[in-house]
């Protein structure tokens, strides 16, 4: 094996916690515009468009995964096929719970109900990233996939 080719194996685990890390970023930046926010007044133009690019990020990462990543470490490691359905099932609720984040931002919710909404975000996302980190960074230092990372982890 080419030390190129070693290089490109381990960079999916390297890749996935960068993207986690800009994730994160995001988020603390989308909370960061709301605490700027005057107080008891509807969400700001910045708080908009942090948010909108937020959840946009994070699904996309989500779906990148449910498209690309985990079917590979499916096929690479079949008896971690209950961990990536819990995975996807995570998925799923954070898809849910940015649905109604951005609900809430489309009609100008109280900052104070726009927090809520990414305290439990940001509850379930940490939680997930964590628990994905755990069972899968040592199986991406293996991985062989030949895919864009952005295609298999979000464009971030």
């Amino acid at each position: 094996m080419t030390e190129r080719e070693t290089t490109r194996l381990v960079a999916w685990s390297q890749e996935l916690r960068r993207v986690h890390g800009r994730l994160r970023e995001a988020l603390d930046v989308t909370r960061e515009a709301l605490a700027d926010g005057t107080p008891g007044q509807a969400a700001t133009r910045d708080l908009l468009l942090y948010c909108h690019g937020f959840c946009s990020a994070l699904d996309a990462h989500h779906r990148g995964e449910d498209r690309a990543l985990f079917p590979a470490i499916e096929t690479a490691h079949p008896e971690l096929a209950p961990v990536l359905r819990a995975l996807e099932q995570d998925h799923s609720m954070i898809g849910h719970l940015l649905g109604g984040l951005q609900a809430a931002v489309d009609r100008a919710a109280p900052a104070a109900e726009l927090d809520r909404h990414l305290e439990g975000v940001a509850a379930i996302m940490e939680s997930h990233f964590r628990y994905e980190e755990r069972q899968l960074l040592r199986v991406l230092d293996s991985l062989e996939l030949a895919a864009v990372p952005g295609d298999a982890l979000g464009p971030l």
